[in-house]
């Protein structure tokens, strides 16, 4: 019941009218599908509350929802077992959908690009952080190389346990979600297919194709058990579950790229101790900051130059500025 409330929550929120008609369809469904254990209860002399009143929390959800709109939420939502996610990865109308159950979830499948993509941002985050803190205490000990080595390594450790502690937790709240939706999900397929057929059937629906069609395609899915689950993971939750990965490697991937992007700036200071480690660590911060830059217009289509070039201006305006507050530290303390 909390569903179907949610549903209608969602339906009076959403602007696109395929997606109303989808929400109010699945808050119909889960009327159907509480009904049935109501009756359970029923038989089994089970008490049940004389009147439905939704919890805080998905009164909560219901109001970021209005608030905020479905598509911000997703992860909340996912959260709430709340189906249908799977349309706000593109319009309703004219998204490509799977011809056979063999191209189910397909279109999800960039699990070495995303890879290749937090990687990269690893590397720039502790590239510039590093850089910024070196510079910043350049600047208020006089260039001192004893302090800055100190604090490029602590920056570095720091900065690189941190990603990957916060990896981790990130990454192992996503699997437990997934892996408590995935069990619910077997569960109501095993209890009731006809209500699961006819959900995914309404999701096909609501991004353009046939009722007909989508009966049949929902029909031939649900029957096929090495399909059913996955199909309904991905497409009624949205959720691609070979893309979430292992908490430890996510965790040991940030650490060795943030790692990584933080060692550039520090390598001067640990070669020589001279008045040359600074200018020497602006150069090859400056050029590590163009080669992630021109690396990033891989992912966003621009042109390597002017991500280059973007990315050295923001990472020199970050390290500038640190370095000119420190140097007014180290002003005001001395």
């Amino acid at each position: 019941m909390e569903s179907a409330h949610l549903y209608r929550e969602l339906s009076r929120a959403e602007p696109l009218p395929e997606r109303r008609a989808l929400f109010e369809s699945l808050a119909k469904e889960a009327e159907s599908q509480a009904a049935i254990w109501s009756a359970a209860a029923a038989r089994a002399s089970e008490p049940l509350p004389a009147r439905f009143a939704p919890s805080v929390r998905t009164r909560i959800v219901a109001a970021l929802a209005r608030r905020l709109g479905a598509a911000r939420i997703l992860n909340v939502l996912a959260a709430m077992k709340v189906r249908g996610l799977s349309v706000y990865g593109s319009t309703a109308k004219g998204h490509p959908l799977p011809a056979s159950a063999d191209d189910i979830g397909k279109r999800h499948r960039g699990a070495a690009g995303g890879n290749l993509r937090a990687a990269v941002f690893g590397i720039n985050d502790g590239l510039v952080s590093n850089a910024s803190l070196i510079l910043g205490v350049a600047g208020a000990t006089g260039m001192a190389g004893h302090a800055v080595v100190i604090s490029g390594v602590a920056g570095l450790l720091a900065g690189a346990f941190s990603m990957a502690a916060g990896e981790f937790v990130s990454v192992s709240s996503q699997r437990e979600m997934l892996d408590r939706q995935v069990e619910a999900e077997r569960e109501e397929l095993a209890q009731y297919p006809d209500a699961e057929a006819a959900e995914l059937s309404l999701i096909y629906q609501a991004r353009g194709l046939p009722r007909d069609d989508a009966d049949r395609m929902a029909e031939r899915i649900v029957a096929n058990p090495a399909y059913a689950l996955d199909a309904l993971v991905r497409e009624e939750l949205g959720v691609d579950p070979a893309s979430l990965g292992s908490p430890r490697g996510a965790a040991g991937s940030s650490f060795v790229s943030f790692a990584t992007g933080a060692f550039v700036p520090l390598v001067p200071f640990l070669v020589t101790h001279s008045s040359s480690a600074l200018p020497a660590s602006l150069v090859v911060t400056a050029a590590a900051l163009f080669g992630v830059g021109a690396t990033m217009s891989l992912f966003s289509g621009r042109s390597a130059l002017h991500g280059g070039l973007r990315m050295l201006l923001i990472g020199a305006a970050a390290a500038g500025c640190t370095f000119l507050i420190g140097r007014l530290l180290g002003v005001a303390v001395s």
